[in-house]
C-alpha cells in the first residue's frame, strides 16, 4: 500500500461536557514535521497528541488544527484582586491631591481597571478530555489516511506506466546499439575504399576501428543496470509501506544512468530516445516526491 503525503482529515466529537472538533491537513515534506493550533489549556496534551500522530503518518509537513467547546456549568470563577484594587485606589486619591482634582472614584469604575476581577479557570478533567480528544484525533487520522492512501494508489498506478514507458526507451537502446556499430563498419569500409580506390583494404585495421568505436559508444552496462533500476522501482511500489525516499535515491541514480546514455549516443535515433528516457525519469522523481 503507498500512500501520498497530501491529504485532509476531519472529525468532530460532541459530549455532554464538551466538544472537540479536530482538522489535519499534510503535504509534501522530506520528515514528519507537525505543527498545532489549539487552544493553551490544552497545551499540555501537544506530546500525546505527536505521539498519536506518528501511528498514521511517517512524514510530510502535518497542520493540526483543534477547537474546544467546554459545556460544564464550573468552567471557571471569578477571581476578585483585593491587593491591586487597593494599589490602583491609592494612586488614584494620589493623583487627586497632587493635581487638585475631583476625586469621583466609583467601585464601577474601578472594577474595570486590568486584573481587579480576573476569569480563573477551573482544574481540568484531564482524564475525560484525553478520551473525547483522543476519539476526535483518531477519527481525523483515519480520514487523512484514506485519503492519503487513495492518493497513493493514483500515483502508484501513473508511476507503473511510466516505467512500462521507460522499459521501451531502454529496448529500443539495447536493440539499436548493434545496428550503430555496424552500420559504423559498413562507413568506414566504404569511405576507405573510396580512398583507396582499388587497393586492397585492411580488415585487421577496419577491425581495430571497429573495436575502438563499439568501445567507445558501448551503453551496456548503464542498460543493464538502468533495466534493474526501473524493475526494483516496480517491485518496491507493489510491496508498499513508507518509500518514498528508498525510491527517491533510486530515481535519482536512474537519471545518472540516462545522462550517461545521452552523453554516449552517437546518432539521432538513440538520442532522441535517451531525451525521451531522461524527461520519464524527471516525471517519475517529480511523482515520487508526493510519496510518504
Amino acid at each position: 500500500m503507498i500512500k501520498s503525503m497530501t491529504g485532509f482529515g476531519r472529525c468532530e466529537v460532541a459530549e455532554a461536557e464538551r466538544k472537540i472538533t479536530v482538522e489535519i491537513k499534510s503535504v509534501n515534506h522530506r520528515y514528519l514535521d507537525v505543527s498545532m493550533k489549539m487552544p493553551k489549556k490544552l497545551n499540555f496534551f501537544e506530546a500525546s497528541i505527536r505521539s498519536l500522530l506518528k501511528e498514521y503518518v511517517q512524514r510530510g509537513k502535518v497542520d493540526l488544527f483543534l477547537s474546544y467547546e467546554d459545556f460544564a456549568e464550573s468552567g471557571g470563577t471569578v477571581k476578585y484582586n483585593r491587593e491591586i484594587a487597593a494599589e490602583y485606589l491609592m494612586y488614584l486619591r494620589q493623583m487627586a491631591e497632587e493635581f487638585s482634582l475631583e476625586n469621583d472614584i466609583k467601585a464601577s469604575t474601578l472594577a474595570r481597571f486590568p486584573e481587579v476581577f480576573a476569569m480563573e479557570e477551573g482544574d481540568l478533567d484531564e482524564e475525560g478530555i484525553w478520551k473525547t480528544l483522543e476519539k476526535a484525533l483518531r477519527g481525523a487520522a483515519d480520514a487523512l489516511s484514506r485519503t492519503r492512501i487513495a492518493e497513493g494508489e493514483n500515483l502508484k498506478k501513473d508511476l507503473l506506466g511510466k516505467l512500462d514507458g521507460m522499459m521501451e526507451h531502454v529496448a529500443f537502446i539495447e536493440a539499436r546499439a548493434p545496428q550503430i556499430i555496424a552500420e559504423y563498419r559498413q562507413n568506414l569500409e566504404t569511405k576507405v575504399k573510396e580512398l583507396l580506390a582499388d587497393a586492397q583494404v585492411d580488415e585487421n585495421r577496419l577491425l581495430m576501428e571497429t573495436t575502438i568505436f563499439a568501445d567507445k559508444v558501448c551503453v551496456d552496462e548503464e542498460l543493464v543496470r538502468l533495466r534493474s533500476h526501473i524493475e526494483t522501482t516496480r517491485i518496491t511500489l507493489l510491496e508498499g509501506g513508507s518509500v518514498g525516499r528508498k525510491l527517491d535515491f533510486i530515481a535519482q541514480e536512474m537519471n545518472r544512468e540516462a545522462n550517461t546514455i545521452l552523453s554516449k549516443a552517437c546518432d539521432l535515433e538513440t538520442s532522441n530516445h535517451a531525451i525521451e528516457l531522461k524527461t520519464e525519469i524527471e516525471k517519475v522523481r517529480e511523482q515520487i516526491q508526493n510519496i510518504e
